[in-house]
Protein backbone atom coordinates (compact mmCIF):
# COMPACT_ATOMS: atom_id res chain seq x y z
CA UNK A 1 0.00 0.00 0.00
CA UNK A 2 1.38 3.36 -1.02
CA UNK A 3 1.79 5.74 1.90
CA UNK A 4 1.16 9.47 1.42
CA UNK A 5 4.36 11.39 1.02
CA UNK A 6 4.96 14.23 3.41
CA UNK A 7 5.63 17.39 1.39
CA UNK A 8 4.77 20.06 3.94
CA UNK A 9 8.07 21.90 3.86
CA UNK A 10 8.06 22.32 0.08
CA UNK A 11 4.37 23.21 -0.04
CA UNK A 12 4.54 25.90 2.62
CA UNK A 13 7.85 27.30 1.44
CA UNK A 14 6.45 27.64 -2.08
CA UNK A 15 3.00 28.97 -1.15
CA UNK A 16 3.44 30.99 2.01
CA UNK A 17 7.06 31.90 2.60
CA UNK A 18 7.90 35.28 1.07
CA UNK A 19 11.47 35.60 2.26
CA UNK A 20 13.82 37.19 -0.25
CA UNK A 21 17.00 35.18 -0.59
CA UNK A 22 19.94 35.38 -2.95
CA UNK A 23 23.60 34.59 -3.31
CA UNK A 24 25.61 37.81 -3.21
CA UNK A 25 28.87 36.17 -4.09
CA UNK A 26 30.50 32.76 -3.89
CA UNK A 27 28.31 30.60 -1.61
CA UNK A 28 27.31 33.23 0.93
CA UNK A 29 23.58 33.06 1.55
CA UNK A 30 21.66 36.28 2.26
CA UNK A 31 18.01 36.60 3.35
CA UNK A 32 15.78 39.49 4.34
CA UNK A 33 14.64 39.39 7.98
CA UNK A 34 11.15 40.75 7.26
CA UNK A 35 9.83 37.42 5.94
CA UNK A 36 11.00 35.65 9.10
CA UNK A 37 9.42 38.33 11.26
CA UNK A 38 6.04 38.00 9.54
CA UNK A 39 5.93 34.25 10.27
CA UNK A 40 7.21 34.59 13.83
CA UNK A 41 4.51 37.20 14.45
CA UNK A 42 1.82 34.69 13.50
CA UNK A 43 3.14 32.23 16.10
CA UNK A 44 3.50 34.87 18.80
CA UNK A 45 -0.02 36.20 18.24
CA UNK A 46 -1.53 32.71 18.36
CA UNK A 47 -2.26 30.52 21.37
CA UNK A 48 0.26 27.77 20.59
CA UNK A 49 1.77 25.70 23.36
CA UNK A 50 3.67 23.25 21.16
CA UNK A 51 3.42 24.27 17.49
CA UNK A 52 6.24 26.36 16.10
CA UNK A 53 7.47 27.58 12.74
CA UNK A 54 11.17 26.80 12.37
CA UNK A 55 13.68 27.74 9.71
CA UNK A 56 16.40 25.50 8.28
CA UNK A 57 19.13 25.79 5.65
CA UNK A 58 19.57 22.86 3.24
CA UNK A 59 21.28 22.11 -0.06
CA UNK A 60 19.05 22.69 -3.09
CA UNK A 61 20.29 19.67 -5.03
CA UNK A 62 20.67 17.02 -2.32
CA UNK A 63 18.43 18.35 0.47
CA UNK A 64 21.32 17.71 2.86
CA UNK A 65 21.85 19.98 5.84
CA UNK A 66 23.83 23.08 4.89
CA UNK A 67 26.04 23.13 7.97
CA UNK A 68 26.77 26.71 8.97
CA UNK A 69 30.29 28.04 9.37
CA UNK A 70 29.21 31.49 10.57
CA UNK A 71 26.23 33.79 10.52
CA UNK A 72 25.38 37.43 11.10
CA UNK A 73 22.33 39.67 11.39
CA UNK A 74 23.07 42.99 9.70
CA UNK A 75 21.35 46.36 9.68
CA UNK A 76 22.61 49.61 8.23
CA UNK A 77 24.16 50.60 11.56
CA UNK A 78 24.58 47.40 13.59
CA UNK A 79 25.80 43.81 13.42
CA UNK A 80 24.60 40.96 15.65
CA UNK A 81 25.65 37.31 15.90
CA UNK A 82 23.32 34.75 14.35
CA UNK A 83 22.39 31.81 16.57
CA UNK A 84 21.93 28.40 14.91
CA UNK A 85 22.13 24.67 15.62
CA UNK A 86 24.30 21.89 14.22
CA UNK A 87 21.24 20.90 12.13
CA UNK A 88 21.36 24.32 10.44
CA UNK A 89 18.25 25.59 12.19
CA UNK A 90 18.23 29.38 12.43
CA UNK A 91 17.37 30.56 15.95
CA UNK A 92 16.06 34.00 15.12
CA UNK A 93 14.74 36.58 17.58
CA UNK A 94 11.25 37.98 17.26
CA UNK A 95 12.31 41.61 17.08
CA UNK A 96 10.24 44.47 15.71
CA UNK A 97 13.28 46.76 15.58
CA UNK A 98 15.14 44.38 13.26
CA UNK A 99 12.13 44.41 10.97
CA UNK A 100 11.97 48.21 11.06
CA UNK A 101 15.71 48.47 10.38
CA UNK A 102 15.43 46.22 7.30
CA UNK A 103 17.86 43.67 8.72
CA UNK A 104 19.34 40.90 6.58
CA UNK A 105 20.57 37.45 7.59
CA UNK A 106 23.97 36.43 6.21
CA UNK A 107 24.99 32.75 6.38
CA UNK A 108 28.36 31.29 5.42
CA UNK A 109 28.08 27.49 4.84
CA UNK A 110 30.87 25.16 6.00
CA UNK A 111 30.83 23.28 2.70
CA UNK A 112 31.63 25.63 -0.22
CA UNK A 113 30.05 23.17 -2.64
CA UNK A 114 26.62 23.49 -1.09
CA UNK A 115 24.08 25.69 -2.85
CA UNK A 116 21.84 26.54 0.09
CA UNK A 117 18.13 27.22 0.29
CA UNK A 118 15.79 28.21 3.11
CA UNK A 119 13.14 25.76 4.33
CA UNK A 120 10.24 26.49 6.62
CA UNK A 121 8.92 23.70 8.83
CA UNK A 122 5.86 23.67 11.06
CA UNK A 123 6.65 21.30 13.91
CA UNK A 124 6.47 20.57 17.62
CA UNK A 125 9.84 19.68 19.11
CA UNK A 126 9.72 21.12 22.63
CA UNK A 127 7.70 18.45 24.42
CA UNK A 128 9.40 18.10 27.79
CA UNK A 129 6.94 17.13 30.52
CA UNK A 130 4.29 15.98 28.05
CA UNK A 131 2.89 12.45 28.23
CA UNK A 132 3.09 10.79 24.82
CA UNK A 133 -0.48 9.58 24.35
CA UNK A 134 -3.19 9.71 21.70
CA UNK A 135 -4.81 12.55 23.65
CA UNK A 136 -1.60 14.58 23.49
CA UNK A 137 -1.16 13.86 19.78
CA UNK A 138 -4.70 15.10 19.13
CA UNK A 139 -3.85 18.37 20.90
CA UNK A 140 -0.63 18.76 18.91
CA UNK A 141 -2.44 17.89 15.68
CA UNK A 142 -4.99 20.66 16.28
CA UNK A 143 -2.23 23.18 17.00
CA UNK A 144 -0.22 22.28 13.89
CA UNK A 145 -3.35 22.48 11.76
CA UNK A 146 -4.30 25.86 13.23
CA UNK A 147 -0.81 27.26 12.67
CA UNK A 148 -0.79 26.05 9.06
CA UNK A 149 -4.11 27.82 8.52
CA UNK A 150 -2.91 31.02 10.22
CA UNK A 151 0.24 31.10 8.11
CA UNK A 152 -1.82 30.74 4.95
CA UNK A 153 -3.52 34.05 5.63
CA UNK A 154 -7.13 35.13 5.42
CA UNK A 155 -7.49 34.98 1.64
CA UNK A 156 -6.45 31.35 1.31
CA UNK A 157 -7.82 29.97 4.59
CA UNK A 158 -11.25 31.65 4.32
CA UNK A 159 -11.93 32.21 0.63
CA UNK A 160 -9.77 29.58 -1.04
CA UNK A 161 -9.66 26.91 1.66
CA UNK A 162 -9.59 24.17 -0.99
CA UNK A 163 -6.03 25.20 -1.85
CA UNK A 164 -4.79 24.28 1.63
CA UNK A 165 -3.02 20.92 1.99
CA UNK A 166 -5.13 18.33 3.81
CA UNK A 167 -3.73 17.31 7.18
CA UNK A 168 -4.37 13.63 7.88
CA UNK A 169 -2.60 13.47 11.23
CA UNK A 170 0.94 13.80 12.50
CA UNK A 171 4.33 12.35 11.68
CA UNK A 172 6.46 11.53 14.70
CA UNK A 173 10.21 11.14 14.33
CA UNK A 174 11.77 9.02 17.09
CA UNK A 175 15.44 8.62 17.97
CA UNK A 176 15.24 4.86 17.20
CA UNK A 177 13.02 2.50 15.13
CA UNK A 178 9.50 2.02 16.47
CA UNK A 179 6.46 -0.21 15.91
CA UNK A 180 2.92 0.08 17.28
CA UNK A 181 0.11 -2.48 17.25
CA UNK A 182 -2.52 -0.08 15.94
CA UNK A 183 -4.09 0.10 12.48
CA UNK A 184 -3.99 3.91 12.58
CA UNK A 185 -0.24 3.97 13.19
CA UNK A 186 2.33 2.90 10.60
CA UNK A 187 6.09 3.16 10.96
CA UNK A 188 9.05 3.25 8.61
CA UNK A 189 12.08 2.72 10.82
CA UNK A 190 12.09 5.69 13.23
CA UNK A 191 9.39 7.70 11.44
CA UNK A 192 5.76 6.89 12.35
CA UNK A 193 2.53 8.15 10.79
CA UNK A 194 -0.39 8.69 13.18
CA UNK A 195 -3.85 8.97 11.60
CA UNK A 196 -5.38 11.19 14.27
CA UNK A 197 -9.13 11.18 15.01
CA UNK A 198 -11.32 13.05 17.50
CA UNK A 199 -11.98 9.74 19.27
CA UNK A 200 -8.47 10.07 20.77
CA UNK A 201 -9.67 12.90 23.04
CA UNK A 202 -9.87 10.79 26.19
CA UNK A 203 -7.19 8.20 25.43
CA UNK A 204 -4.41 8.93 27.92
CA UNK A 205 -2.60 5.59 27.64
CA UNK A 206 1.15 6.16 27.34
CA UNK A 207 2.40 5.04 23.91
CA UNK A 208 6.11 5.72 24.32
CA UNK A 209 8.65 7.68 26.31
CA UNK A 210 8.41 11.36 25.35
CA UNK A 211 12.21 11.58 25.53
CA UNK A 212 12.38 9.28 22.50
CA UNK A 213 10.53 11.82 20.35
CA UNK A 214 12.69 14.06 18.16
CA UNK A 215 9.87 16.08 16.58
CA UNK A 216 6.23 16.01 15.50
CA UNK A 217 5.21 17.42 12.11
CA UNK A 218 1.92 17.52 10.18
CA UNK A 219 1.05 14.53 8.00
CA UNK A 220 -0.06 16.03 4.71
CA UNK A 221 -2.01 13.64 2.49
CA UNK A 222 -2.05 15.73 -0.67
Amino acid sequence: MNKPVLKLVTTIATCFLAIAANNTYAKEFVMSYDGFYDRLKVVNKGDFQYARVNFYISDIGTNEVCSIKSGTILTEKNEYPLNYTDKAQLLLPYDKQLDTDKAVIVVQPKNPVHDCQLKLQIEANELEGLTFSKQSLLTINHELEALLTDLSGFFVSKLMWYLLPEQKGVVVTFNAPKQFDDERITCEESVCYFEVTDSWQNDTKVLADINEVVKVTPWISK
